[in-house]
Order: C-alpha cells, then sequence, then structure tokens
C-alpha cells in the first residue's frame, strides 16, 4: 500500500476551516493558534497544487477544488474515526465475529442457552454456526477454520487443542416402540445383546463410538451394527423402522419419534462427555468471552460432574 499523500490533520483542518469559513473561529475549535492553522492549509494547498480557499479581506470561501475535496475529506475523517472505534470494539472482545462448530445433537442441550446468553451480552458479535461432526471439528480448529467446537467425547492428550467439559449425560437405550424391550422402565445394558445396533460410524466420532462399545463390551458382548448413520436424528428415524436398536446420549429424548421408546439403562453410571474446544494459542478475545461464559454455567442444562 502506498504512503498516503494527505496527512489526516492537514484533512481536520481543511475540514473545519471549510466549515466555519473564518481562520480565527476554525483555529478556536482546533485548539491551536492560528498562524499553525494557516500553515497547514498552506501545505495542503502545495500537496493539492492549487488553491482550496480565495482569500478576500474579511472573507474568505472555498475554491472550486476546495469544493471537490471537502466531501472527500469528509468521508476519510470518517472512516478512520469509524475504523478505529471498529478496532476497540473488536480489540477488546465486543465485536467481530465468532466461528463456532457443534455436533448436531448439542442443539438438544447446551448450544439454543450459549448463543441466546452471548448474543445477549455481545449483541455486535456476529456468530457463524455451523454443525459439524467431532473429527471435522478438530480438524476445522487446528486448520483456523473456525473458533469454538462444541463437541462429545474429545481426545486425550491433544498439545494444540485445549478442552473443558461443559456438561455430562447419561446413556439411553433408543428401542422401537413394538421391542419386547419397551415395555420396561429400565433396561439393562446386556439385554441388548441379541439385537442388531445403529450407530453414528467410528470415524465421525472415534471417542463416542469407542464409549458405546466399550458399554456393550462390559455387558459382555459385542454390538452387531447393521447400519451407521451420522446424525442421531436418522439413527432414531431408523430404530423406528425396526431396524435396530442403539445405545445414545439422554438429551436425544427430545428427538420425538413415535414409533420410538427411550429407556434408561442400567447401570445408570455411565456417562458421555461434552466439552468445549479452543485453540491454546487464540489471541481472539471472543473465544476468551465464551469461554467464561461457560465457566459460569452451561445455560438451560444441568452440568454433572
Amino acid at each position: 500500500m502506498e504512503r498516503p499523500e494527505l496527512p489526516l490533520p492537514q484533512l481536520h483542518a481543511f475540514v473545519v476551516l471549510a466549515e466555519e469559513l473564518h481562520f480565527g473561529r476554525a483555529a478556536t475549535r482546533l485548539g491551536i493558534a492560528q498562524p499553525p492553522l494557516s500553515q497547514q492549509i498552506r501545505r495542503l494547498e502545495d500537496k493539492v497544487g492549487h488553491a482550496l480557499f480565495s482569500r478576500e479581506p474579511g472573507r474568505i470561501a472555498l475554491t472550486p477544488a476546495g469544493r471537490e475535496l471537502l466531501p472527500a475529506a469528509r468521508q476519510a475523517l470518517i472512516s478512520v474515526t469509524d475504523g478505529l472505534a471498529a478496532a476497540r470494539e473488536v480489540g477488546g472482545g465486543r465485536a467481530g465475529r465468532l466461528r463456532i462448530g457443534f455436533a448436531a445433537s448439542l442443539a438438544l442441550t447446551v448450544l439454543p442457552g450459549l448463543l441466546r446468553s452471548f448474543r445477549e451480552g455481545f449483541p455486535s458479535v456476529r456468530l457463524d454456526i455451523r454443525e459439524m461432526t467431532t473429527v471435522p471439528q478438530l480438524t476445522a480448529l487446528r486448520e483456523g477454520t473456525i473458533d469454538i467446537g462444541l463437541l462429545r467425547e474429545p481426545p486425550v492428550g491433544d498439545t494444540e487443542l485445549g478442552f473443558a467439559t461443559v456438561l455430562t449425560e447419561r446413556f439411553v437405550a433408543v428401542l422401537p416402540s413394538a421391542h419386547p424391550l419397551a415395555a420396561q422402565r429400565a433396561v439393562r445394558v446386556e439385554q441388548l445383546a441379541g439385537s442388531p445396533f445403529v450407530l453414528l460410524p467410528r470415524a465421525v466420532g472415534p471417542p463416542l463410538y469407542d464409549r458405546i462399545t466399550d458399554l456393550c463390551t462390559a455387558a459382555g458382548f459385542t454390538p452387531h451394527v447393521v447400519q451407521h448413520a451420522v446424525e442421531w436424528q436418522t439413527v432414531c428415524a431408523l430404530v423406528e423402522t425396526g431396524l435396530g436398536v442403539s445405545l445414545a446420549p439422554e438429551s436425544i429424548r427430545r428427538i420425538r419419534l413415535k414409533g420410538v421408546a427411550f429407556r434408561r439403562i442400567e447401570p445408570g453410571t455411565a456417562r458421555t462427555r461434552v466439552a468445549v474446544a479452543w485453540r491454546k494459542n487464540d489471541p481472539n478475545p471472543l473465544v476468551t468471552r465464551l469461554l467464561t461464559l461457560l465457566d459460569d454455567g452451561p445455560p438451560d442444562s444441568s452440568k454433572e460432574r
């Protein structure tokens, strides 16, 4: 970028004099003596190569060159003032853009309350919300295409990313309404051993997939997975058709399908962890703002430890 030809103080002096059309009043507004004002105007005219004011005894007026320069000079001063204000807002974490990736199931738990609280606290921040499964979120965070991730079962030992637990959830059994186990109020995991399973693909969230299969292994069997689906909504829809059963986070109960029954599982100590993720070296103050909001407690959720 080329060096600007016209210093801002000269433009400011020119605009004030153009408004006052009187050197004494303009100098008073600018808080300087009249001779320095005259010098600034003369330097500006030298830059332009033409007189900007006609000077007659007791009267000054804008020349055609001065009238041409005035709108651009005013706009330049306004742009710089607005730019400085915007920079201060962004630098102070009160404005700007925050890109958030989230697992679809979190739209049923922490996400709505979090976004509502953040928008109320920082209405000038533009939120860019992107639905993503866990592995794409982790990639996007490392590549810098999102700033915050909300995901399940974060990896352990990551050196680039930070993670903090937002909440934990129990697991539930997802059954076709006609399944014999749907008549029970609770289901032991081992009772699902003879049923085909519908699960998320391991590739989109290895820790959560392993968490579910470990529950089955602890109950004495390996789940027979007959179908994968990327979203829990689709998992539930496939369960409704009778294709199989599933184990899912408890918030999936909020997916209302007439042909699906959700039953708590026993033992009821198993939990799935929901976490917020961010780049450890991210200088964006909006990331800190959101992390602070979450640290005060996830809105509209019950935070279990």
